[in-house]
């Protein structure tokens, strides 16, 4: 398979190159361009040559003489691209032109790696199955932009006051905990109420910045928390408020995120 990077950073290109190699050893760089001018010169240079077109671009979109999109309109692209850059509000631009993928900097092996195999899935495809190129590249979009929507999370809990049911706001709350086979949280007020939730369920819907699960019992909030002391085991033990029934205590392995979550 033959590369070529546009791409005006020679560290990126360094570190690019290095990552193709170490992905795929049997690709070739056919070539390096640093602007819209030279990379459409080199296009017309393949061509005035015969050489071949090449089977991939890595294109970043921002270069010292404009975007790289400029050069689809001075110059015909027939290699798929993938697109990177350090910014990621060029996705829907992206994939309206020969864009496979579209990596955010600094490029990560995974993405690249990602990014390859979905050149050689879209390319091994019979020659019947073409046709459907624009919608594996609309179904890659969603994708793409799924994974940069911000996820949404809990801000309020439904849960059962005697005959009543009420809506709890996640303010309120102080913690979560289990006891036994069942989850429950107590608010700032003291009020307990039983939540239909497992603790798995409830770290993922909760929002990291104001919940913390310090154990596989106990989700905090930063308010909650009195006071903290070295507990036996490298661990952490928590006075909490209200106060919690058994002992609080930060496990072993997440001592080191539960003090920088509690500085910030």
């Amino acid at each position: 398979m033959n590369i070529l990077i546009v791409e005006d950073e020679e560290l990126a290109v360094r570190k690019l190159t290095r990552l193709l190699h170490e992905v795929e050893p049997t690709l070739t760089i056919a070539g390096v361009t640093v602007s819209i001018q030279q990379t459409v010169e080199w296009m017309e240079q393949q061509r005035a040559a015969h050489q071949p077109e090449p089977d991939l671009i890595f294109m970043d979109i921002e270069l010292a003489d404009g975007q790289s999109f400029e050069i689809f309109e001075r110059v015909e692209v027939y290699s798929k691209v993938v697109f990177t850059t350090s910014y990621d509000e060029y996705a829907l631009q992206a994939f309206k032109v020969n864009s496979i993928d579209y990596l955010l900097k600094p490029v990560q092996r995974e993405d690249l790696t990602r990014s390859l195999k979905k050149y050689h899935d879209l390319t091994g495809q019979r020659p019947a199955d073409l046709a459907q190129l624009p919608i594996n590249l609309e179904k890659v979009l969603l994708s793409w932009q799924a994974q940069q929507q911000p996820k949404s999370y809990r801000k309020r809990f439904l849960v059962r006051q005697g005959q009543r049911l009420v809506s709890v706001e996640v303010g309120d709350i102080a913690y979560f905990y289990s006891d036994e086979r069942f989850s429950f949280f107590r608010c700032h007020s003291g009020q307990k109420y039983l939540v239909d939730y497992t603790m798995d369920e409830l770290a993922d819907s909760l929002d990291p910045e104001l919940f913390s699960r310090i154990s596989r019992g106990l989700i905090v909030t930063h308010q909650a928390v009195e006071q903290m002391q070295p507990y036996f085991g490298n661990r952490l033990a928590l006075t909490l408020a209200p106060a919690f029934e058994k002992e609080a205590l930060v496990s072993r392995e997440k001592v080191s995120d539960f003090k920088k979550w509690m500085g910030r």
